[in-house]
């Protein structure tokens, strides 16, 4: 008898460590995300492209902080004047100080950027998870809805639809940018769903009766997230490049707003002359796209581990 319920209580134990045990389950995702952090603390990129990240995000919400000279302060006697003391980076075509304007544009950029991603991050994990969960008509559908989109190049749809919008602010780039992009986002959320739906511990939240939306909820959705927010991280830095083409193309953003897009356009016509004008904020978009790029690489490879090149 005695060896008997030893038996039942080994059993047992298994059973509640097993990874078909939802408990168990949600022990494994906290060790994996544990993990990962472990190895962002440890990969010189994620401190780099923080580092780098934490500057710009500053100067986007706080300005003042980095000049305290106005952007509007335009005076055309001083046009197209070359960098010196009193003007770090120069002044532009309006006479407007360069620096400044280069600092004020981080905003409008940056977020454009981050709003997008958000936007098709909430749309893309939405229909991701239900195409991936649901299959069959449910993933026809969305799959197809998103196929069609996925067809036209965002930078070429982009470029159709705000081409015949009047006024093209922040809100009318962000909303053509999310319309074109999520499809992205939803592929790669359908796909993590997939890996995951057919899971031991998804198997047995539902024998144990749990509910659709409590599955996905509960046990599909902190599983399957990890590589879509990986991958958020690349794109924001590829909208804030894709802001800044779109507006040098001069289908984007338009005066009075300020961004490095915008500076770009103005400064086309005098890159021979003033190369100034074009090196500084270029200089900007670049060091923002590679500090989200490379925070998106450092944070997929450590939730990933898969991923991570040998």
């Amino acid at each position: 008898m005695s060896e008997l319920n030893t038996s039942q209580n080994l059993q047992q134990g298994d059973a509640t460590v097993s990874p078909a045990h939802p408990e168990a389950a949600k022990d494994a995702e906290a060790s994996l995300w544990a993990d990962a952090w472990r190895s962002l603390r440890r990969n010189p990129w994620f401190i780099i492209s923080g580092i780098l990240l934490v500057v710009m995000i500053t100067m986007a919400l706080f300005p003042q902080l980095f000049t305290s000279t106005d952007p509007r302060d335009c005076q055309l006697v001083r046009s197209r004047q070359s960098p010196s003391a009193e003007h770090w980076f120069g002044t532009d075509i309006q006479g407007c100080d360069y620096f400044a304007r280069v600092i004020y544009g981080a905003r409008n950029s940056i977020a454009i950027g981050a709003v997008v991603v958000l936007g098709t991050l909430f749309i893309g994990i939405i229909l991701g998870l239900l195409a991936g969960y649901f299959g069959k008509i449910v993933d026809t559908v969305i799959s197809r809805a998103g196929d069609m989109i996925f067809a036209v190049p965002y930078i070429l749809g982009a470029i159709v639809f705000l081409n015949v919008i009047d006024s093209r602010g922040v809100w009318e780039v962000t909303l053509v940018l999310i319309i074109f992009t999520w499809p992205t986002q939803m592929r790669l959320m359908r796909s993590s769903v997939l890996a995951v739906v057919n899971s031991e511990y998804v198997m047995a939240a539902r024998a144990m009766g749990a509910g659709h939306l409590t599955i996905m909820r509960r046990h599909i959705l902190p599983n399957a997230l990890g590589p879509v927010l990986g991958y958020s991280g690349l794109f924001v830095g590829i909208m804030i490049a894709a802001e800044a083409a779109l507006t040098f193309l001069g289908v984007g953003l338009e005066l009075p707003a300020i961004s490095w897009g915008l500076q770009l356009n103005q400064a086309q016509g005098y890159i021979q002359q003033h190369t100034y004008l074009v090196v500084f904020p270029m200089i900007f978009v670049g060091l923002t796209v590679f500090a989200f790029m490379a925070m998106g690489d450092a944070v997929r490879d450590a939730i990933d581990p898969k991923s991570k090149k040998k």
